[in-house]
């Protein structure tokens, strides 16, 4: 068979085919809007064209530190413009980029740096003391780097071999930096907590972090320049892809440590914050601010919320402070949302409840999801667009992860059918929205924190008091979701209060992941034994209106 006369002798050539990588976003923010501002933290505050060198000398300072293409430097940082400017330094070396979570143990923390094979560590100073531990537990040991941090007002304990912006003298402003030959080229790894076993090291790729920036801003119709406020953390999905969104807006990044609602509503007051993201426990804050730290903004303010769907009247809250709310679904497998409950603008004249309840919907596929489907997790088959008929959601697409790092079963079990499977339950309305429903892998989201299930219970079960445990996820104003436990004791072991068993479990877990409630009762079974969450999530729904009455 002879060749379309459209294939005859036109084949790609480095003029007109080049691997995706929003390394290139950078690099035109930097060269248009030089003098821009990129970065704001306290009284830090640098351009576009000082955030490129810095980048590049970062990299160019890993490569002198005989740091190769393809091995891993780790990150232990907050929203800082360290962590910032290492979602470019790093893969501008050819390197792939490990955001750790600042939130979890020594034993979790050297896990991934073992398994992630880490050869580079940054190091904030309130995260020094989780660092040596799990340090000391690795046989071979990464070249840890401090990076102070002046609005860090701890105590400051110097444990690496130098400290971040000596390293950066190391580096070279004009270095001739690295794009991947081929946008297949990982540029991050990040763990998700699972549901079983050990978390899984999720692998993203240059053209899948591209395709997904540039979707962050067609799906909020974000405008140049806009001003981002970092509360949701940058070792979640890479900032959901952020860092590389407001490069290629050549927008300004607002630094923030921690999370205070006091001090978001000062900031997105003091530098125009046009823009945020995070969990609802974020808008539940700026909701419950005393009255007199409340401010009604007289800018417009976005943000998106994902996780558990945040209250009726947290919406209405957030709403009336004057923040736009839109609801993104993702998981860390297809490098955050990748769906959003896109709005309609006839729904405005809805009430309240009823706006609220269509918010709270997943939605629709991102621009750059090629196909988005609630189907039989089986057969494949798509399930009735009736809003009833509950099948699992599926995925496919180029923001789909490469696959899990050193996992080459899971991998395959994933894509299987060439869909990604999410595990997540959901109904397909008549409209083409998704809503979930369940989810079928065990994890509970609690202020934004992804909570495997079968750990907590592997911490309850260690207690020699208990026969049988089993934990939900429970409703929840602040978090969305807490963890909620269900205990069978056994017989003539003793009183065991709620109180003992959660004090049990801050021994063996980290203080987001441990149960708020614990109810002791026989655990519901089918008749080949298997436990009943179904039911006990209904309880644990129960207990919680039980609560609030």
């Amino acid at each position: 068979m002879s060749l379309s006369i459209f294939e005859q002798d036109l084949p790609p050539t480095p003029a007109n085919h080049v691997a995706l990588s929003p390394l290139t976003f950078i690099e035109r923010s930097a060269a248009i809007y030089p003098d821009y501002p990129a970065v704001v933290h306290g009284t830090t505050r640098r351009t576009w064209a000082e955030t490129w060198t810095r980048c590049r000398q970062l990299a160019s300072a890993l490569e002198k530190r005989d740091i190769q293409p393809g091995q891993t430097v780790a990150a232990m940082l907050p929203n800082i413009p360290a962590m910032f400017e290492a979602h470019f330094g790093v893969p501008l070396a050819g390197c792939v980029l490990n955001t750790l979570n600042i939130r979890l143990d020594a034993d979790a923390i050297s896990y991934m740096l073992a398994h992630g094979e880490a050869k580079v560590i940054l190091v904030d100073p309130e995260f020094a003391e989780v660092i040596q531990a799990a340090v000391a537990k690795l046989e071979s040991k990464p070249l840890i780097i401090d990076v102070a941090d002046p609005e860090f007002l701890g105590e400051t304990q110097g444990i690496g071999e130098l400290e971040y912006e000596a390293l950066l003298a190391e580096g070279d402003p004009d270095y001739a930096y690295r794009l991947p030959s081929d946008e297949w080229q990982a540029i991050s790894l990040n763990y998700t907590s699972g549901t079983t076993g050990k978390p899984k090291g999720v692998v993203y790729h240059h053209r899948g972090a591209y395709l997904n920036a540039v979707s962050n801003i067609l799906e909020w119709a974000m405008p140049h320049h806009p001003v981002y406020l970092w509360t949701l953390p940058m070792f979640h999905c890479n900032g959901w892809c952020f860092p590389w969104t407001i490069a290629a807006n050549a927008g300004v990044s607002v630094c923030l440590r921690k999370v205070d609602p006091k001090r978001i509503t000062d900031l997105i007051a003091a530098e125009g914050v046009t823009h945020f993201s995070g969990a609802p426990i974020v808008l539940n804050g700026l909701v419950n601010l005393p009255a007199e730290q409340k401010r009604v903004f007289d800018h417009p303010v976005k943000v998106t919320t994902a996780g558990a769907a945040p209250p009726a009247s947290v919406i209405a809250g957030v709403e009336k402070l004057g923040i736009e709310v839109t609801h993104v679904y993702g998981l860390t497998e297809v490098y955050g949302p990748v769906t959003v409950c896109a709005w309609h603008a006839a729904w405005d004249e809805l009430p309240l409840e009823s706006r609220a309840k269509l918010k709270s919907r997943q939605g629709v596929r991102y621009h750059m999801l090629e196909a988005l489907c609630v189907a039989d997790p089986v057969t494949l088959e798509p399930v009735a667009k009736d809003g009833q008929t509950i099948g699992e959601i599926l995925m496919r697409g180029n923001n789909v992860m490469k696959g899990y790092l050193k996992n080459a079963e899971a991998t395959e079990k994933a894509l299987e059918g060439g869909w990604y499977h999410t595990g997540d339950l959901a109904v397909w309305h008549a409209d083409g929205y998704i809503e979930i429903k369940d989810r079928s892998k065990d994890i509970i989201i609690s202020g934004g924190e992804n909570i495997s299930t079968i750990e907590v219970e592997d911490a309850i079960y260690s207690h020699p008091a208990v026969e049988e445990a089993a934990v939900v996820a429970k409703p929840d104003e602040k978090w969305g979701e807490t963890p909620c436990a269900f205990v069978k004791l056994k017989i003539g072991y003793g009183e065991v209060t709620e109180a003992d068993i959660i004090a049990h479990c801050r021994k063996h877990l980290a203080s987001f992941k441990v149960p708020k409630t614990v109810v002791f009762s026989e655990l519901p079974k089918t008749s080949t034994g298997k436990i009943q969450k179904f039911v006990l999530r209904e309880e644990a729904r129960q207990h919680q209106s039980g609560e609030q009455q």
